[in-house]
């Protein structure tokens, strides 16, 4: 993303931000004008380096995902009608995927995920690329679980993915 700003012909490598005031916390969201690449509570683990994007509240995508994300904190499981884009190895991204086809109110175990991928998958393997997972919510890293049903480890804090299962349970509304 070296000099995105004054270059022109390197235009997608722009990269644009917002924030969102959740909840349970304030977020970032990037996005390069067409996709997400990110969305991330400020002071997670793994946050991003925000050196190289640039303010931008009235893309037309960072509506749809704030619209998204009321949606989804109302109780509601809002369907994604936009384009996801994270950025990552051929394992997270394969891992991110499974991720996403976990549906709403439901878990699965890093265990489960990691027998999907191959027999032999680590489940620790999984849970790295989970802890890396860099659109938070919309790719519903918070729905797994360690082998035996407890809570494990949130980039976002626990306090945050006990919410959000809460939230999808009936629970808790905010």
């Amino acid at each position: 993303m070296r000099n995105s700003r004054n270059s022109s012909s390197h235009t997608c490598d722009l990269m644009y931000s917002t924030d969102y005031d959740s909840p349970i916390g304030e977020m970032l969201i990037a996005s390069d004008g067409e996709a997400v690449y990110g969305v991330w509570f400020y002071g997670q683990k793994h946050f991003p380096s925000v050196d190289n994007l640039v303010q931008n509240d009235d893309l037309t995508i960072f509506k749809q995902v704030k619209q998204w994300l009321d949606d989804y904190f109302n109780g509601l499981n809002p369907q994604i009608d936009f384009k996801l884009k994270p950025r990552g190895t051929e394992f997270r991204v394969k891992v991110w995927t499974i991720l996403s086809g976990i549906s709403y109110g439901e878990t699965m175990t890093y265990g489960e995920i990691a027998s999907q991928i191959s027999p032999d998958m680590s489940a620790q393997a999984v849970g790295g690329a989970v802890g890396h997972n860099p659109i938070a919510i919309l790719i519903p890293c918070h729905r797994v679980l360690g082998a035996d049903g407890k809570l494990t480890g949130y980039a976002g804090g626990l306090d945050r993915k006990v919410k959000l299962l809460n939230l999808e349970n009936g629970l808790h509304h905010f």
